[in-house]
């Protein structure tokens, strides 16, 4: 099994690269943006044909959300164009395309989880670039695999959890959206995910190609996020005192780029076509220590 990663040191690019470098059976091509710009088509098209991996996995993305609002252009080729060029790749070697997406897909007012099949309506030009990312790939390449995610969190990067550690060194209270929800995911377990899916395809297995959700139970408010970071942090003495946490409404606390108030994603379905569980976030929090390095 030939993998190209890309968007290696993003939070599931480093996990994945992390948990290949153990797997027996996997040859891997690990690149970051400078050794790989998904935009530029002759880059993309060199490296594939170089190393002729039997699966990509795009974990690249422009996700700063709010500056999307103003970065368009940029937005739409990182998370567009680059999918699209990498699917096309795919495709020209007979090659599988794991990309992975976004809960902003959707509008976020549905009364209950979002399945594969709702309707997407973005509301931002993040989520509009990673729809058109999605159409791209699903219309360049057979064997595709599309995992939406939400509310990603690991030891590397900038996530909410090092936020809300790093916050609660210096403020003794916060405001947090309480009218928001969601499924925090754990960035290892969707690289697990994405892993368990790719050994699927290398066996030649009979693959249900197409979209996937995959996030953490139990879904809970941002709030309600950050109380079990702060208890799970005072309980294992990596803070002293937790801050006083206040809940706000969406409203109380604009950004530029509006948020779904509901980002509850249904994974019923890689339950049970690929046994894949839903992320147990609350577990990974559990080694806490490392999300302060």
């Amino acid at each position: 099994m030939r993998i190209l990663i890309t968007g290696c040191n993003g939070q599931v690019g480093s996990s994945l690269t992390e948990q290949l470098a153990k797997h027996e059976h996997a040859e891997v091509l690990a690149l970051d943006r400078e050794h790989l710009d998904i935009t530029n088509q002759d880059a993309v098209n060199a490296a594939v044909t170089d190393f002729k991996p039997s699966i990509i996995i795009n974990a690249a993305a422009h996700t700063a959300v709010d500056k999307a609002e103003e970065e368009v252009e940029l937005s739409y080729a990182i998370n567009s164009d680059g999918p699209k060029y990498l699917a096309q790749a795919a495709q020209d070697i007979r090659a599988a395309i794991l990309h992975i997406s976004t809960d902003y897909v959707f509008e976020g007012n549905k009364i209950g989880d979002y399945a594969e099949s709702d309707t997407t309506n973005p509301q931002g030009v993040y989520g509009k670039s990673k729809l058109a990312g999605e159409i791209a790939v699903a219309q360049e390449c057979d064997k595709y695999i599309i995992l939406r995610t939400a509310w990603v969190f690991c030891e590397h990067g900038n996530n909410f959890v090092k936020t809300m550690l790093r916050l609660a060194a210096t403020r003794d209270a916060l405001n947090i959206v309480g009218d928001q929800f969601g499924g925090p995911t754990y960035a290892g377990d969707i690289a697990n995910a994405l892993i368990q899916i790719a050994n699927q395809i290398d066996q030649d297995e009979a693959i249900e190609f197409g979209v996937y959700h995959f996030s953490g139970l139990p879904h809970v408010s941002w709030y309600e996020f950050a109380e079990t970071i702060f208890d799970t942090a005072f309980e294992q003495g990596i803070i002293s005192k937790k801050p006083c946490l206040t809940s706000i409404s969406t409203e109380q606390y604009p950004t530029p780029a509006k948020r779904p108030n509901n980002s509850r994603l249904s994974t019923d379905k890689i339950t049970k076509l690929f046994s894949i569980e839903a992320s147990d976030w609350q577990m990974a929090l559990k080694n806490i220590q490392a999300y302060t390095g």
